[in-house]
């Protein structure tokens, strides 16, 4: 298991850390945009954008190589493909509770890989999050990406369901 935590140093941006450490950083272009980029700590740059004519389905790329894309589905979950390697895996992102309120990550076995747990910060009016992961989901080979991108689907739920969709 492992902690990280996502914290918004301005409104457009979050740092993501473990131990301390910079893993990356979620930059969004504007508020009102699902339109992203992920800064990795080891200098590597990924594309987040919405496709389609309604914009429902968003895609993480690496130049214009499509890593990972996900859409919401009509019962709130937000379903997760990745492609990395030349391989497709399926995830599902799906918020827990409502007093107690988390997102988590489950891979296609059913198995929770990770725990998002966000934090109002009133004087801001945004979210930090604590996310603490499995063992399975360290193993991953992908998981810094995967990481932030659960963290960008935590801000698309969350603008989703402010909006009343």
């Amino acid at each position: 298991m492992t902690e990280y935590q996502a914290k918004s140093k301005e409104t457009l941006s979050f740092d993501i850390t473990k131990e301390d450490q910079l893993i990356g950083k979620l930059i969004y272009k504007s508020w009102f945009k699902f339109n992203a980029e992920i800064e990795m700590a080891h200098n590597s740059k990924y594309q987040i954008e919405p496709k389609g004519f309604w914009g429902t389905t968003i895609e993480l790329k690496e130049g214009d190589k499509v890593l990972l894309k996900f859409k919401m589905n009509w019962n709130g979950e937000i379903l997760v493909q990745t492609f990395f390697d030349g391989i497709e895996k399926d995830y599902i992102f799906k918020h827990r509770g409502i007093f107690k309120e988390s997102f988590v990550l489950i891979d296609q076995k059913g198995t929770e890989l990770l725990v998002m747990k966000p934090h109002l910060k009133w004087n801001w009016m945004n979210y930090e999050y604590t996310v603490t992961t499995s063992d399975t989901f360290d193993a991953l080979p992908h998981r810094e990406i995967i990481l932030i991108n659960s963290l960008h689907c935590a801000n698309y739920y969350m603008s989703m369901a402010m909006s009343g969709i």
